[in-house]
């Protein structure tokens, strides 16, 4: 039986979510909160609490910015998936709607099950720092950046 290409979008999301949430177990099981492991002058595995959006935007605001966040990933989620079903043969922006929905749906799990995400890739350049970050992270920068070349691309459907 041949999968509909639509499908094999979201088996795609499915496996980057569980990439995403087997990296968060293992931190989780090999870290204390804080935690560092030097790996080389500038990378470093870490076990960071996200409360906030990207850049921990928000992380302190209360406790309201965890129920909003979420809102908008299922909201988010359910249009990406809407947009899989209409134009799952358009690659590129195929491919960059399903890692940033696999980046949204990997943070909402962490943020319904946990309250907080789990972040543990950490670089930096001497006095520099980069915040931390994970692979649901890295899903949607690189879905994102995906999407952003596929809008330039001349339009394919008919004037």
């Amino acid at each position: 039986m041949k999968l509909p290409l639509f499908l094999k979008w979201l088996l795609l999301s499915s496996l980057v979510i569980a990439l995403d949430l087997y990296t968060k177990h293992l931190v989780l099981q090999a870290f204390a909160y804080g935690d560092h492991l030097t790996i080389t002058s500038y990378f470093d595995l870490v076990r960071f609490h996200n409360e906030g959006a990207a850049f921990s935007f928000l992380a302190d605001a209360g406790g309201w910015q965890k129920h909003f966040f979420s809102a908008v990933a299922m909201i988010a989620s359910a249009v990406m998936i809407y947009l899989l079903y209409k134009s799952p043969a358009q690659k590129l922006y195929a491919l960059g709607l399903s890692l940033v929905l696999a980046g949204a749906l990997g943070n909402l799990y962490d943020r319904v099950t946990l309250g907080y995400v789990v972040d543990f890739l950490f670089f930096h350049y001497e006095d520099y720092y980069w915040p931390a970050f994970n692979v649901a992270d890295s899903a949607i920068c690189v879905g994102v950046a995906l999407l952003l070349i596929d809008s330039f691309r001349p339009s394919r459907r008919p004037s």
